[in-house]
């Protein structure tokens, strides 16, 4: 009787076993998305400017939708690499730092700004303060944003490398968490010069949260990548599919502005090769850095 009880169970058991490995191989299809944006400003101004996307993907993708934005850019990569979301808008330090944790995720749109899918990064200083170039700014304090933050640390800290400028060797590193935290630190002098995104920075002086009389650019990078919208490769073909079209499709101006975009294009993993190769000059092995 104990083993005619144990054979049915094995057969239930292998049942259910072939039941999930059939559902894995399909891939998972969520009632709900969880879509995490970068926390690169204001939590609640990101999340109350994201609502026309909420809408948009709710309707387009038939799915419940829940806009996400995490304490800080690692905080992202963790969520991401442990299936705690599906979609998430990284930048492109951050898409990398994540790939290497996580290697099943997949970029698969890139926002598109004056008509490339690239931007730049600026480092700035008071117009009157004491860093008229940048060979001014050794033996100075050197703000910046999140550690794994592209524009706002990686690219400028190595533009500063470039110039024989090497971090808390040369000048003080202060990390300050986002990109508008950056610009009023350099406006208040509490920093000698920032770090930051070339779009951010000019979106800041237009609204007239940063002076523009004040507050000069010494520098802007070459392009960069620019921010990638990534999803779990382990969701369904059909639904990564439905994801990849809707933001491809996406014309909406208003649901746009929250990417400080134009629309989006196709991209893949090899378009981000250039940050690895920026984080050489900076001896940062990725698999390693902490976000």
């Amino acid at each position: 009787m104990k083993r005619r009880e144990f054979l049915a169970g094995s057969v239930l058991a292998m049942g259910v076993l072939a039941a999930t490995g059939s559902a894995s191989a399909q891939g998972a299809d969520p009632a709900k998305l969880r879509v995490a944006l970068l926390p690169d400003e204001n939590a609640s101004s990101i999340i109350q400017n994201a609502q026309p996307l909420k809408k948009y993907l709710e309707e387009t993708l038939k799915k419940e939708v829940e806009l996400i934005v995490t304490t800080d850019y690692s905080s992202m990569i963790e969520a991401m690499r442990f299936n705690r979301i599906e979609v998430a808008y990284f930048g492109p330090l951050s898409y990398v730092l994540a790939k290497s944790k996580a290697p099943g995720i997949e970029p698969f749109a890139v926002g598109v700004s004056k008509g490339s899918p690239t931007y730049k990064g600026v480092i700035i200083a008071l117009a009157d303060g004491p860093v008229k170039s940048i060979a001014d700014i050794k033996g100075k304090t050197m703000g910046f944003g999140d550690n794994a933050s592209t524009s706002s640390h990686l690219i400028p800290r190595a533009y500063l490398a470039r110039a024989g400028l090497i971090g808390e060797t040369d000048y003080k590193l202060a990390h300050l968490g986002t990109h508008d935290a950056v610009a009023r630190s350099v406006q208040a002098g509490q920093v000698q010069a920032g770090g930051l995104s070339q779009e951010i920075f000019n979106v800041l002086v237009s609204k007239g949260t940063i002076d523009g009389t004040k507050v000069k650019v010494l520098a802007e990078s070459d392009p960069i990548p620019n921010y990638p919208m990534v999803m779990q490769g382990s969701l369904a073909p059909a639904l990564r599919d439905a994801i990849r079209k809707a933001f491809i499709e996406l014309k909406d101006a208003a649901i746009l502005k929250t990417f400080r975009a134009e629309g989006f294009v196709a991209t893949d993993d090899k378009a981000y090769d250039i940050l690895r190769e920026t984080a050489k000059v900076l001896n940062l092995d990725l698999t390693k850095f902490k976000g």
